[in-house]
C-alpha cells in the first residue's frame, strides 16, 4: 500500500476523534456566560436530571457538543435554514462552528448554506467568550 494511501486512511480513521478535541475555553467562566442563554435554553440529561431548567423557547443544550445542527428530538422550532445546515451541509457543533454561530447566528447559517436569505431563529449574539460557553456545555453530554 502506498504511503499516501496509508496516510489518507489514517486521517479518515482519526478524524472523528480529532473533532472531539478538548475545549479551549474556561468552563467556569462559561457557566457565568450561560446566564445569557438561560431565558431560552436549558440543560437536562436524558434521565431527567436538570442542570438548568428547560425554557420553552430554545432546544435543550444537553449533548449539543457533537450534535448535528437542527436535530434535537422532540424540538420542532428550528429554522428551516438550521435544519438544512445540519441535514444537507453536515453542520455538527464543534468548537469552531459553535463559536462562529454565536457571533452571528444568521450570518453563519448564510455562510454554511450559501443562501443569502438563511435565517436563524436565535437572534441573540453572545456577549463574552463563546469558547468558554462551549467548554461549559461540553461537560453535559453522554460521553
Amino acid at each position: 500500500m502506498s504511503k499516501l494511501k496509508s496516510a489518507a486512511i489514517a486521517a479518515f480513521l482519526v478524524a472523528p476523534f480529532a473533532a472531539q478535541a478538548e475545549p479551549t475555553g474556561d468552563a467556569d467562566a462559561g457557566e457565568q456566560n450561560f446566564r445569557q442563554c438561560a431565558s431560552c435554553h436549558g440543560v437536562e440529561s436524558p434521565d431527567g436530571e436538570t442542570f438548568h431548567r428547560l425554557a420553552p423557547t430554545g432546544p435543550n443544550l444537553w449533548g449539543v457538543v457533537g450534535r448535528q445542527a437542527g436535530s434535537y428530538e422532540g424540538y420542532t422550532r428550528f429554522s428551516s435554514s438550521m435544519v438544512e445546515a445540519g441535514e444537507e451541509h453536515g453542520l455538527v457543533w464543534d468548537e469552531e462552528s459553535f463559536v462562529a454561530y454565536l457571533q452571528d447566528p444568521s450570518g453563519y447559517l448564510r455562510e454554511v448554506t450559501g443562501d443569502s436569505r438563511a435565517r436563524s431563529n436565535m437572534n441573540h449574539r453572545l456577549r463574552g467568550s463563546a469558547e468558554d460557553l462551549y467548554a461549559y456545555l461540553a461537560q453535559y453530554s453522554a460521553d
